[in-house]
């Protein structure tokens, strides 16, 4: 005997089916539309063809963004993958204090990327302290240019993300190591396996779940990043703009009353299939899994 009306469910459902379309589906489509035309905020645009997509790769700051983004996913997916796994592997030790620890690396998680941002610039700043602690041991003769130089600003934005992101990942991995049984390691102990090959042969198969996961969140987020390179750089995005990222670069292209609102749809999209890139890579590596497995 059926207890609900056949449209029940559709009604149950329906909240999330609008939500889902209304503030993802169509601003998605529309980006889409818009980065065929020649669209300003105040003017509704022509149809121009690709001729937005042939200008992005003439773009001397696209190639500049493009640069930073990939070289930022590049440096990050292996840092926040691994590091963050030898510090779960060295707090999950039940040893007096530990918790203590756990607390002290999440403190970053939980502090403003803005603010710590700013105590970044005060400590790499000419005149900050990173640079009068090393003068003063004698190892500088003059300042480091850290926050005015390209490659070191874009060095120091990594640092940021790396250290913010470790305790984050953490967690997940004391999480995911939970689930790999002692037994397992004891077994492998008796086979004569040292801590470094039952680190190989027993915890990252262990954990390759979890390794995959974040490896996937770290590629997309430092694929979209901004605060870091916006706050460090004060908003310049470096000298030149060599250190914009797409999203600055995004940003600075579509804000104002003559934003170019057709080129910044055509960088959003050519973000999102960059984005897609790595997710479709790290779903193919789960998949190869599944089927050896």
């Amino acid at each position: 005997m059926r207890s609900h009306k056949w449209y029940t469910p559709w009604l149950l459902v329906a909240p999330a089916v609008v939500w889902v379309l209304v503030f993802g589906l169509w601003p998605f489509l529309n980006t889409v539309i818009l980065s065929f035309t020649d669209s300003r905020p105040l003017r509704t645009g022509g149809f121009v063809g690709l001729e937005n997509y042939g200008r992005m790769l003439q773009d001397e700051q696209f190639g500049y963004a493009l640069t930073t983004s990939v070289i930022y996913m590049i440096v990050c997916v292996p840092l926040l993958t691994i590091l963050p796994l030898l510090l779960a592997l060295l707090v999950e030790k039940t040893i007096p204090g530990i918790a203590a620890f756990r607390t002290t690396f999440y403190f970053p998680v939980i502090a403003s990327v803005v603010v710590v941002a700013l105590i970044w610039t005060w400590m790499f700043d000419s005149r900050g302290v990173i640079n009068q602690t090393l003068q003063a041991f004698g190892l500088l003769d003059k300042p480091v240019a850290f926050l005015v130089d390209r490659w070191w600003l874009l060095a120091c934005a990594i640092l940021l993300t790396v250290w913010k992101g470790l305790g984050y990942y953490m967690v997940v991995y004391l999480a995911a190591l939970g689930n790999v049984g002692r037994e397992l390691h004891e077994a492998a102990m008796l086979d004569g396996a040292g801590a470094f090959r039952r680190f190989l042969s027993v915890t990252i198969p262990g954990v390759r779940g979890a390794m995959l996961l974040i490896s996937a969140l770290v590629a997309v987020a430092a694929m979209r990043v901004f605060t870091e390179l916006h706050v460090l750089s004060n908003g310049t995005g470096g000298p030149g703009g060599q250190d914009l990222s797409i999203v600055m670069l995004i940003r600075q292209v579509g804000q104002g009353l003559n934003g170019d609102v057709g080129y910044a749809s055509a960088l959003s999209v050519a973000l999102f299939l960059l984005t897609v890139l790595p997710l479709i890579a790290i779903a193919w590596m789960n998949r190869e899994r599944r089927t050896v497995s």
